[in-house]
């Protein structure tokens, strides 16, 4: 069964739009995903679908400024005054709802890309509450974040905290395409099964530019899921997985996707491990070869 619902942010005085989905009889465990940056969680249903026909009980939110999580529609990309905290918070807000529906069972946490950044930064806090975790898509730690969050500060002092700045899109994923630029789309490298790309241009709830206050939080979420400061760790044997695409642009490099899974391990963390997907790009849950993400994760729940 599936359903849609609201819980009220944790701060802003915001609604979140929830959708949950549950199995017939008692779930084998509990799955939280937390979407990525500008996309929304209805694209998440046909792998929650496929978990929830498994036995496995699943809620994903639309973040703050995403999908049904707005006050107007001028607010998409706009992750209000609380930022990227609040948007961590949020996880907690629906984390704490799901935990009362179904105590006691087995708690997943699945983020990808500013999803996983979010998880991350999650974990560091209320890793208590953790059964397992999987980091999907990880964007690469970006050395110049400090220099973006000051740009977007900028343009939100002088333009207002809604403008759209187009400087930090292409600073932040202006390269990611050119390697697919010759397939005819302009975020090929999103992934390469051709009807996701057509329908994911397609959607206004994907397609937007994140606004100053967006990137400002963007900036703060790296700055915070990458430092080594503040991890208030209490499960050391958290099983930590990172799956990306070995073709995925955002991960930066092997090198630099080696260098999140080590800081994750030097947080304290003894269970980390790392799983690349040979000619997958950033969304390996809707690539062309999907199943066989979708197996994977299956067998580590």
């Amino acid at each position: 069964m599936t359903k849609t619902l609201t819980l009220p942010a944790s701060s802003d005085a915001l609604d979140l739009s929830v959708l949950v989905s549950t199995p017939d009889g008692t779930p084998r465990g509990v799955v939280q995903l937390v979407h990525g940056m500008c996309e929304h969680k209805e694209r998440y249903i046909p792998f929650i679908d496929f978990l929830t026909a498994h036995g496995f009980a699943c809620v994903i939110h639309d973040h703050r400024g995403h999908g049904a999580s707005i006050k107007a529609e001028r607010d998409l990309g706009y992750l209000y005054e609380g930022g990227w905290e609040a948007m961590v918070e949020d996880v907690r807000v629906v984390s704490d709802w799901a935990l009362e529906q179904w105590p006691g069972l087995p708690y997943t946490l699945f983020g990808h890309s500013m999803g996983s950044m979010v998880v991350r930064s999650f974990a560091k806090r209320y890793d208590d509450r953790l059964d397992r975790l999987f980091v999907c898509g990880s964007p690469a730690d970006n050395p110049s974040k400090g220099i973006g969050k000051a740009i977007a500060g900028f343009f939100g002092r002088v333009r207002g905290w809604h403008y759209r700045p187009k400087l930090l899109q292409k600073l932040s994923f202006g390269s990611f395409n050119k390697p697919f630029e010759n397939e005819g789309f302009g975020a090929a490298w999103v992934c390469s099964d051709e009807q996701t790309l057509v329908e994911y241009h397609k959607d206004p709830l994907c397609t937007y530019r994140f606004t100053a206050n967006g990137f400002r939080a963007l900036m703060g979420l790296m700055q915070d899921c990458y430092s080594p400061k503040g991890w208030q760790l209490s499960r050391p044997e958290l099983p930590v997985h990172f799956i990306s695409g070995a073709e995925d642009p955002c991960r930066g490099s092997d090198k630099a996707l080696e260098e999140a899974v080590e800081k994750m391990r030097r947080a304290g963390y003894r269970h980390v491990d790392l799983k690349l997907y040979p000619g997958m790009r950033h969304e390996i849950l809707n690539e062309t070869d999907k199943q066989l993400v979708w197996d994977d994760i299956l067998a580590l729940l």
